[in-house]
């Protein structure tokens, strides 16, 4: 049995638990019913999201890259979900109901790149004079500069909460850097 022979194997018996205890989810006329958090992190498999902070099929939408990083594609992404709630007539969440999350980590891969400036530089679309600001090998410092990023962007509805944690690999603890606040205040 090879590992997607595995993984299959895994699938059909969560589909199975899943029927049983009724918790599928069909096909629903809203696209995003119970999302209550967007939350971006890191594609290291150490630090997923769900196992991290427990959340459940249906509440959060999560985008992983490398680092956890606010680069432009990701700012696209942010883009195209913002037009599907537009199309679908949910954009989710105000009066503090939503949340926005940038989920950062210890022993984080990008931070071996701190070498590899032309490298850096095109994941970030910057100019290698810009690449210190990005504090690529504090995951502190990181994401606090990514969460004052988000604040700048001005389509993001300013009632959203946003908060920026770091999660550190060895003990498995979340620390709040960025408390909740709302993106903008009035």
């Amino acid at each position: 049995m090879n590992n997607l022979d595995s993984m299959l194997k895994r699938n059909k018996d969560f589909a199975a638990q899943q029927a049983a205890a009724g918790t599928l989810m069909p096909s629903l006329p809203r696209a995003m019913p119970n999302v209550k958090a967007i939350i971006i992190g890191c594609a290291d498999m150490r630090v997923d999201p769900a196992h991290v902070l427990g959340i459940k099929p249906g509440e959060a939408v999560v985008i992983r890259n490398i680092g956890g990083r606010i680069t432009p594609g990701l700012l696209e992404q942010l883009g195209l979900l913002g037009r599907i709630g537009q199309v679908a007539g949910e954009i989710p969440g105000g009066g503090g109901e939503f949340h926005l999350v940038v989920l950062h980590h210890t022993d984080c891969g990008i931070t071996r790149l701190a070498g590899d400036p032309a490298m850096l530089t095109r994941y970030f679309q910057i100019q290698q004079g810009e690449l210190k600001a990005k504090t690529v090998i504090d995951p502190r410092a990181a994401v606090a500069v990514d969460v004052a990023l988000l604040r700048t962007i001005s389509a993001l509805p300013g009632e959203w909460l946003i908060s920026g944690l770091v999660y550190d690999v060895a003990t498995g603890l979340v620390e709040i850097v960025v408390p909740p606040a709302p993106i903008r205040t009035a």
